[in-house]
């Protein structure tokens, strides 16, 4: 537009040059062009603005589009990461020269801003990646730990014979057998839970040992409130030791301790429990449960026991 103006000036000024010849006198072009040079600086500068005012809006939506990937990446918005969006104004003192000097110089401060962000945001993220890698490993370790110990569990359990099983496979008793446990007598007295207690201490004061075993699996299973429980279940695990099944025996000892510690023969059975690790050479376990006989019942064991205690743990060559 001030190209066709200055033409149209030409065209309109003969007086002062021709177009086919003609002389320029420089005082008087100074003056017709100057005010159309000052038409076109002025023309050009609001375009320049906006360029400037375009690149950064474009960067002040850079930097909200990064706050928002830090605060999803990084919740709780710590400065570490990255500055708060309020904050008070800094006075910094403003550097000479022309007003898109400083403009550019403030767009690069932040686009070099900006890029230390997200080279910190990359390597945090990366760090994650591989912090998440290692704990997804650890808990696939766990879990195939878990199944492999259920595995075996299940397998010993199924593996795992118990009382009445051993009982069921005892061979038949021969006609004269069957004739001396028959001659056992079981009393009546009316209380249940004694009875059953009395004849299964017949049976092993009899020696026979498979038949007590079974006698006293069944009053310790149908009287476990009784107050003779106690003696049943130690005197199963004592048919079991004089049948050579030591750990049957242990199980049933310890577990008599462990259920009924206040039971009238708990420290009776920590004392066979012990006699029965010194058989299978246990001999660490079986005065460990010396020990515990010796300071759970320390009465007893300086005084029904003591006799007994101490040859236990001669045997079991405890310190």
């Amino acid at each position: 537009m001030v190209v066709a103006l200055a033409g149209n000036v030409i065209r309109f000024l003969p007086g002062i040059f021709e177009l086919e010849n003609y002389e320029v006198n420089v005082p008087i072009m100074h003056k017709i062009f100057a005010p159309f040079a000052l038409v076109a600086l002025t023309l050009s500068a609001p375009a320049a603005f906006a360029q400037s005012n375009d690149t950064q809006l474009r960067v002040e939506k850079l930097e909200k589009e990064m706050r928002a990937v830090q605060r999803k990446v990084f919740p709780g918005g710590s400065d570490r990461f990255f500055e708060p969006e309020i904050r008070a104004p800094e006075r910094t003192a403003q550097p000479r020269g022309s007003t898109a000097d400083t403009a550019v110089s403030d767009l690069l401060v932040r686009v070099d801003a900006l890029e230390a962000q997200l080279a910190i945001l990359t390597a945090q993220t990366e760090e994650n990646g591989y912090k998440l890698g290692q704990l997804t490993a650890r808990i696939d370790a766990l879990e195939a730990a878990k199944s492999a110990e259920e595995s075996a569990r299940a397998t010993a359990s199924s593996d795992t014979v118990t009382p009445a099983d051993i009982i069921e496979e005892t061979s038949a008793p021969s006609d004269d057998r069957v004739a001396q446990v028959a001659a056992i007598i079981k009393p009546d007295t009316g209380n249940a839970g004694e009875d059953e207690y009395i004849y299964g201490f017949r049976l092993w004061d009899a020696k026979f040992y498979p038949e007590a075993q079974q006698q006293l699996e069944k009053t310790v299973k149908n009287h476990p409130d009784h107050s003779r429980n106690s003696h049943a279940r130690n005197l199963l695990g004592r048919a079991y030791l004089d049948d050579g099944k030591q750990n049957l025996a242990a199980e049933t000892f310890l577990r008599n301790y462990q259920e009924k510690p206040d039971g009238v023969r708990a420290p009776d059975s920590l004392y066979f429990l012990g006699l029965a690790m010194t058989q299978l050479n246990e001999n660490t376990k079986a005065c460990a449960a010396f020990d515990e006989l010796a300071e759970a019942y320390p009465g007893v064991a300086t005084g029904r026991l003591a006799g007994d205690l101490g040859s236990g743990r001669s045997a079991a060559q405890c310190e």
